[in-house]
């Protein structure tokens, strides 16, 4: 059974940084896309950053997201959420989500897409 755990959301003032961490547990042969969502009470989920586990490759959701969050992994399992600058905005619950296929392979900031997700990790920035 994967499951997928999130850690290191937090309160912080708008302009400090978080790292969210995302562990993935149980079986994976190697080969995945995993990624971030975040969600704000009343609005849609929107995704954030995505990479898969054989590439150096990133994706984000548009240019502003780039400047600010980087997605990193140090192996199959583990996805990590750098976010610098924080903003106000940036308030919501963030989510990781896996599927075992490659980000290249797929529409990755489709949540349709992904197999796995975790319970979320808050985020609350204060201005």
């Amino acid at each position: 059974q994967v499951r997928l755990v999130e850690s290191g959301g937090g309160s912080v003032q708008a302009g400090g940084s978080l790292k969210l961490s995302c562990v993935h547990s149980g079986y994976t042969d190697g080969r995945n896309c995993m990624a971030w969502f975040r969600q704000v009470p009343g609005k849609m989920r929107e995704g954030v950053a995505a990479m898969s586990s054989t590439s150096t490759w990133t994706y984000y959701s548009d240019s502003s997201i780039k400047g600010r969050f980087r997605v990193s992994r140090d192996s199959a399992t583990t996805v990590y959420l750098q976010i610098s600058s924080l903003r106000p905005e940036d308030t919501a619950m963030y989510y990781c989500a896996a599927v075992d296929k490659l980000c290249a392979t797929i529409s990755p900031f489709d949540e349709n897409q992904y197999a796995y997700w975790g319970q979320g990790t808050q985020v609350t920035v204060s201005s």
